[in-house]
């Protein structure tokens, strides 16, 4: 009831040439009947799934959009003091907020190697495996886990010299 007094209503205070331009038409013509299909896909693999994910993290790790936005070069240059020709320089040492393509690259790689370990050692507590494929895969995730830790921390101290050496020093 209360639905028919809305439409009445509605149709009472409709424009009366809108009503004309929205009725008149679709009295002369006709849609066709179409016989469209809902198109149809099939869903990506798990692997295609995890392979892009990996992808976007390695590249949002280092960096991609700050070298987008900024345009750093690709790897830097210092002069030897002591020799004075120049030098390559991967880090560039003392700015934390600041990268060269190949300083944000290497550091991206090094947080997916870890990545990867995790999901390596995860493998390894699969119960249908055999055991020797466990023992490989356990010691390939802590192996690639240990590297890309040792690494990313060498890269830290190569980026910011003094960082933790309070902490040792105590």
């Amino acid at each position: 009831m209360a639905s028919q007094t809305l439409t009445d209503s509605t149709l009472i205070s409709m424009d009366p040439i809108f009503h004309i331009l929205k009725i008149v038409p679709f009295s002369v013509l006709r849609p066709p009947r179409l016989r469209l299909k809902l198109p149809s896909f099939t869903l990506p693999s798990p692997m295609t799934v995890f392979a892009l994910v990996v992808l976007t993290y390695f590249m949002v790790v280092s960096g991609i959009v700050y070298d987008v936005i900024v345009e750093p070069p690709g790897i830097g240059s210092t002069q030897d003091p002591a020799t004075g020709s120049i030098r390559p320089v991967v880090f560039l040492p003392g700015r934390v907020n600041g990268q060269y393509i190949i300083e944000g690259l290497s550091s991206g790689f090094m947080f997916v190697l870890g990545g990867i370990g995790i999901v390596l050692m995860d493998l390894a507590l699969d119960k249908n495996r055999a055991k020797s494929v466990k023992v490989s895969y356990a010691s390939a995730g802590i192996s690639s886990l240990i590297i890309a830790y040792v690494m990313s921390m060498l890269f830290i101290r190569i980026k910011i010299p003094a960082y933790l050496s309070s902490v040792f020093i105590e």
